[in-house]
């Protein structure tokens, strides 16, 4: 039986090529979950329990938030934290979540939009990747650390789930160029 993996790096830091590729590998993935509930932060464990019945990956929110109530509910759980340069994520974040807010973002950094909360949004980033990092610190085999943009792929990822590396290339799913062209008027 394959172990449960969590992702638990912030979104906009390759979660959705994260998903497709632990999706090529075999995993029933889910994420994000619970991103317009209002009432998040009480509803939050028990939908992530339900969910944990049913899938056996999970990525982008809530999950960077209650890695460690998923921790002590699944032991032996695999954790994966993915990277990003912080500049590079919050000028992803401000691009494409500007002023809309989410109950979701509100309940992770107290103000549920990254335009003109930037400072808000880059310490709650850092603060976190840190605090992932320190949680694990004397149990390296429980967490996987990616930075995708860094080339980070199936080298790392496939020997860490225990899996062969697939003879397709590392997806680079969600790319803001391939939104623009998505969102771009179409020329008869």
């Amino acid at each position: 039986m394959k172990s449960k993996v969590f992702c638990i790096g912030f979104h906009k830091t390759g979660t959705t090529s994260l998903a497709v590729a632990l999706n090529t590998l075999g995993y029933r993935v889910t994420g994000p979950n619970g991103v317009k509930d209002s009432n998040i932060e009480n509803n939050v464990l028990l939908m992530a329990y339900d969910l944990a019945e049913q899938f056996d990956a999970f990525q982008d929110n809530p999950w960077p938030i209650i890695y460690r109530e998923v921790d002590a509910k699944f032991p032996g759980s695999k954790f994966i934290l993915t990277l990003r340069n912080s500049e590079s994520w919050i000028s992803s974040q401000v691009r494409h979540f500007g002023r809309k807010e989410t109950p979701m973002r509100k309940w992770i950094y107290g103000v549920g939009c990254p335009e003109g909360n930037e400072d808000i949004y880059l310490k709650r980033f850092e603060d976190h990747n840190s605090d992932v990092k320190n949680y694990f610190k004397d149990r390296p085999k429980d967490l996987l650390v990616l930075d995708l943009a860094k080339r980070d792929g199936w080298e790392k990822l496939c020997p860490y789930l225990g899996a062969d590396i697939p003879s397709v290339e590392f997806p680079h799913a969600n790319k803001a160029s391939d939104r623009e062209k998505e969102n771009a008027p179409q020329v008869p």
